[in-house]
Order: structure tokens, then sequence, then C-alpha cells
């Protein structure tokens, strides 16, 4: 009886240890890989490129570049593109979720280069991983870098965690902020054309 009694246990162990690896696989491949998609596959910026203004045009002049300065930066930025709604995405290299949405951003700011500013702000990242992940995955855009996490402090306002989204209208009043991932591209579209275009 104790023979069987440790065997099981000794069968109960190496299944526990064989699904635990698995699920560490799992978790491993899915992180490395989750909304990735490669420089290749990044849409044609440059026909939205032609049609900008003189002032977006010098903003993508930037295209993923990072932007050293905090809230100052951040804040001329934004000046500099007074009179045309402007989308801040606060990512992060680092950060799956921000991954996962990043396509969505690459397709939308193709489609509307020449009638918004994006921005990105890019949240307690190592530059070199921001730089090469950008090379897999280019943006037309920059970003600000924020080392500190300190992007609540530059917007009062209420931001946990990454990513987020911000929404300011043409007079550089913020007007709407989507907390979290946005899942699924035609939520983000719909969200540019209700808090970007319609004002």
């Amino acid at each position: 009886m104790k023979r069987s009694t440790g065997m099981r246990s000794k069968a109960t162990t190496v299944l526990a240890t064989c699904l635990a690896a698995l699920a560490l696989a799992a978790c491993g491949s899915e992180d490395s890989t989750a909304g990735d998609t490669g420089a290749a596959d990044a849409p044609d910026y440059e026909r939205a490129l032609a049609k900008a203004p003189p002032e977006l045009a010098a903003l993508y002049e930037d295209g993923s570049a990072l932007i050293e300065g905090g809230e100052e930066a951040y804040d001329s930025t934004l000046e500099s593109v007074r009179g045309f709604p402007v989308v801040v995405n606060e990512w992060g290299s680092w950060c799956n979720p921000c991954r996962e949405e990043f396509p969505h951003f690459q397709e939308q700011a193709a489609e509307h280069l020449d009638e918004i500013a994006f921005l990105g702000v890019d949240t307690q990242d190592n530059p070199d991983a921001y730089e090469t992940f950008l090379e897999e995955h280019p943006i037309p855009y920059p970003s600000v870098a924020n080392p500190d996490g300190e992007l609540s402090a530059w917007t009062d306002t209420a931001l946990v965690g990454q990513p987020n989204t911000l929404f300011y209208d043409r007079d550089g009043e913020l007007v709407y902020e989507h907390r979290g991932p946005y899942t699924d591209e035609d939520d983000l579209a719909a969200d540019i054309d209700k808090y970007a275009l319609s004002g």
C-alpha cells in the first residue's frame, strides 16, 4: 500500500511539473510575439504624409524618434501642432498590451496623418529596447521619453498603468482619456472619429 501511494505521489509530481513547464512555455511564447508585426507588415505612410500640412509634416519628420525633455518637450510638441486634433498614445516596448495594440495605431496613423497629430509617450522604457522595437515596428510619429512614468503629472490626470490614449481637440484641450489597450482597431477608429475628427 505504501509503495502504491509513493508511486502515485511521484506520478502526480511529474504530471504537475510537466503542466507547469507547458504553461510557462506558453506564457513565454505569447509574451514575446503577441501583437508583433514585422517592418514588412507596417502600412504605407507615404500617401498620407504627402498630403500633410506643414505643421504636421514637421512633426512627422521625426518619425520613430525619441524626444528627450520630459514635460517641457511634451508641452512644446503639443503647442507646435495647435489647430489640429492630437492623439497621444502612452506605451512602452516592455508592455505586452501596448505591443498588442501597436498595429492599430500604425494603421490609423497611416489613414489620418494629414489631419491628426499623432504622438507617442514612451514610458519607463530602455532607449535601446525602444529603438530595437521600432526598427521592427516603424511609426511615422515621434515619442516623448517618459523614463519616470510621469505622464499623469504632465496632464493632471489619474492615469494608472499602460497603455493610455489621450485625445486633444484643436485648441489643445484634453477631451478624452482611454485607459488600457485598444483590443480592436474599430474601437480606436471610432474614438478617433468621435474625439479627434468631429470637433
